[in-house]
Protein backbone atom coordinates (compact mmCIF):
# COMPACT_ATOMS: atom_id res chain seq x y z
CA UNK A 1 0.00 0.00 0.00
CA UNK A 2 1.38 3.42 -0.93
CA UNK A 3 1.98 6.02 1.74
CA UNK A 4 -0.77 8.14 0.17
CA UNK A 5 -3.28 5.28 0.36
CA UNK A 6 -2.20 4.58 3.94
CA UNK A 7 -2.70 8.23 4.90
CA UNK A 8 -6.13 8.35 3.27
CA UNK A 9 -7.12 5.16 5.10
CA UNK A 10 -5.90 6.61 8.40
CA UNK A 11 -7.77 9.88 7.95
CA UNK A 12 -11.00 8.11 6.96
CA UNK A 13 -10.66 5.83 10.00
CA UNK A 14 -10.06 8.83 12.24
CA UNK A 15 -13.14 10.65 10.92
CA UNK A 16 -15.36 7.57 11.08
CA UNK A 17 -14.12 6.75 14.58
CA UNK A 18 -14.71 10.24 15.92
CA UNK A 19 -18.19 10.40 14.38
CA UNK A 20 -19.02 7.01 15.90
CA UNK A 21 -17.68 8.00 19.33
CA UNK A 22 -19.57 11.31 19.28
CA UNK A 23 -22.81 9.39 18.73
CA UNK A 24 -21.93 6.87 21.44
CA UNK A 25 -21.37 9.43 24.20
CA UNK A 26 -24.82 10.95 23.60
CA UNK A 27 -25.95 12.72 26.77
CA UNK A 28 -22.94 11.63 28.89
CA UNK A 29 -21.78 14.76 30.72
CA UNK A 30 -18.27 15.98 30.17
CA UNK A 31 -15.92 17.85 27.90
CA UNK A 32 -13.80 16.68 24.97
CA UNK A 33 -10.01 16.66 24.73
CA UNK A 34 -7.83 16.50 21.64
CA UNK A 35 -4.45 15.16 22.69
CA UNK A 36 -2.16 16.41 19.95
CA UNK A 37 -3.37 19.41 17.93
CA UNK A 38 -0.95 19.26 15.02
CA UNK A 39 -2.45 21.02 11.99
CA UNK A 40 -5.83 21.29 13.72
CA UNK A 41 -7.92 19.17 11.35
CA UNK A 42 -9.19 16.85 14.08
CA UNK A 43 -9.92 19.75 16.42
CA UNK A 44 -11.88 21.44 13.64
CA UNK A 45 -13.89 18.24 13.06
CA UNK A 46 -14.60 17.87 16.77
CA UNK A 47 -15.93 21.46 16.85
CA UNK A 48 -18.26 20.57 14.00
CA UNK A 49 -19.63 17.29 15.38
CA UNK A 50 -19.75 18.36 19.05
CA UNK A 51 -20.61 22.08 18.94
CA UNK A 52 -22.11 22.14 22.45
CA UNK A 53 -19.08 20.63 24.21
CA UNK A 54 -15.99 22.38 25.51
CA UNK A 55 -12.99 21.05 23.63
CA UNK A 56 -9.65 21.11 25.42
CA UNK A 57 -6.44 20.77 23.43
CA UNK A 58 -3.05 19.65 24.67
CA UNK A 59 0.09 20.01 22.58
CA UNK A 60 3.71 21.11 22.94
CA UNK A 61 3.39 23.93 20.41
CA UNK A 62 0.65 25.88 18.70
CA UNK A 63 1.32 25.49 15.00
CA UNK A 64 -2.09 24.74 13.51
CA UNK A 65 -3.88 26.35 10.61
CA UNK A 66 -5.16 29.77 11.76
CA UNK A 67 -8.79 28.73 11.27
CA UNK A 68 -8.28 25.84 13.70
CA UNK A 69 -6.77 27.70 16.64
CA UNK A 70 -8.51 26.80 19.90
CA UNK A 71 -9.46 29.55 22.36
CA UNK A 72 -6.53 30.44 24.60
CA UNK A 73 -8.42 29.25 27.71
CA UNK A 74 -8.87 25.77 26.19
CA UNK A 75 -5.31 25.27 24.90
CA UNK A 76 -2.93 23.65 27.37
CA UNK A 77 0.51 24.14 25.89
CA UNK A 78 3.35 21.99 27.13
CA UNK A 79 4.43 18.44 27.66
CA UNK A 80 1.63 15.91 27.98
CA UNK A 81 2.21 14.78 31.57
CA UNK A 82 1.98 18.17 33.32
CA UNK A 83 -0.86 19.30 31.05
CA UNK A 84 -2.90 16.13 31.76
CA UNK A 85 -2.27 16.65 35.47
CA UNK A 86 -3.35 20.29 35.18
CA UNK A 87 -6.58 19.25 33.45
CA UNK A 88 -7.22 16.52 36.04
CA UNK A 89 -6.58 18.93 38.92
CA UNK A 90 -9.04 21.42 37.42
CA UNK A 91 -11.88 18.97 38.06
CA UNK A 92 -13.10 18.90 34.46
CA UNK A 93 -14.15 15.43 33.29
CA UNK A 94 -13.80 14.21 29.73
CA UNK A 95 -16.57 12.35 27.91
CA UNK A 96 -14.52 11.90 24.71
CA UNK A 97 -10.76 11.93 24.25
CA UNK A 98 -8.85 11.70 21.00
CA UNK A 99 -5.28 10.48 21.49
CA UNK A 100 -2.96 11.53 18.67
CA UNK A 101 0.41 12.13 20.31
CA UNK A 102 3.37 10.67 18.50
CA UNK A 103 7.02 10.93 17.64
CA UNK A 104 6.71 8.94 14.42
CA UNK A 105 8.66 5.99 15.81
CA UNK A 106 6.27 3.12 16.53
CA UNK A 107 8.06 1.66 19.56
CA UNK A 108 8.47 5.09 21.15
CA UNK A 109 4.84 6.00 20.39
CA UNK A 110 3.51 2.79 21.96
CA UNK A 111 5.66 3.28 25.07
CA UNK A 112 4.50 6.91 25.44
CA UNK A 113 0.83 5.90 25.10
CA UNK A 114 1.26 3.25 27.80
CA UNK A 115 3.07 5.75 30.08
CA UNK A 116 0.34 8.38 29.66
CA UNK A 117 -2.60 5.96 30.00
CA UNK A 118 -2.95 6.34 33.81
CA UNK A 119 -2.95 10.13 33.42
CA UNK A 120 -5.64 9.93 30.76
CA UNK A 121 -7.67 7.72 33.10
CA UNK A 122 -7.60 10.54 35.69
CA UNK A 123 -9.39 12.97 33.36
CA UNK A 124 -12.01 10.62 31.97
CA UNK A 125 -15.66 10.67 33.00
CA UNK A 126 -16.95 7.20 33.95
CA UNK A 127 -18.13 5.62 30.71
CA UNK A 128 -16.25 8.13 28.57
CA UNK A 129 -14.71 7.04 25.28
CA UNK A 130 -11.19 7.31 23.95
CA UNK A 131 -10.37 7.15 20.24
CA UNK A 132 -6.68 6.41 19.77
CA UNK A 133 -4.15 5.78 17.07
CA UNK A 134 -1.94 4.02 19.63
CA UNK A 135 -2.71 1.17 22.03
CA UNK A 136 -3.59 2.38 25.54
CA UNK A 137 -3.53 0.34 28.75
CA UNK A 138 -5.97 0.08 31.64
CA UNK A 139 -9.14 0.69 29.63
CA UNK A 140 -11.80 -1.63 28.24
CA UNK A 141 -11.19 -1.96 24.51
CA UNK A 142 -14.29 -1.69 22.33
CA UNK A 143 -15.16 -2.72 18.82
CA UNK A 144 -15.44 0.49 16.81
CA UNK A 145 -17.27 1.06 13.56
CA UNK A 146 -17.16 -1.72 10.98
CA UNK A 147 -15.67 0.67 8.42
CA UNK A 148 -12.35 0.69 10.28
CA UNK A 149 -9.83 -2.12 9.87
CA UNK A 150 -8.79 -3.80 13.14
CA UNK A 151 -5.88 -2.02 14.84
CA UNK A 152 -6.04 0.96 12.46
CA UNK A 153 -7.71 2.92 15.25
CA UNK A 154 -8.50 1.74 18.76
CA UNK A 155 -11.53 2.50 20.91
CA UNK A 156 -11.69 2.36 24.69
CA UNK A 157 -14.21 2.96 27.46
CA UNK A 158 -13.08 4.52 30.73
Amino acid sequence: MSRLDSMLRRLAAQRDGLNWAAEQIGPLPGDVVDLGLGNGRTYDHLREILPDRRIWVIDRVLQCHPSCTPPEADFLQGEAEPMLNKLADSGHKIALAHYDFGFGIKEKDVAEAARLSPLIARIMAPGGLIVSGQPLVGFDQLQGPETIAPDRYMFYRA
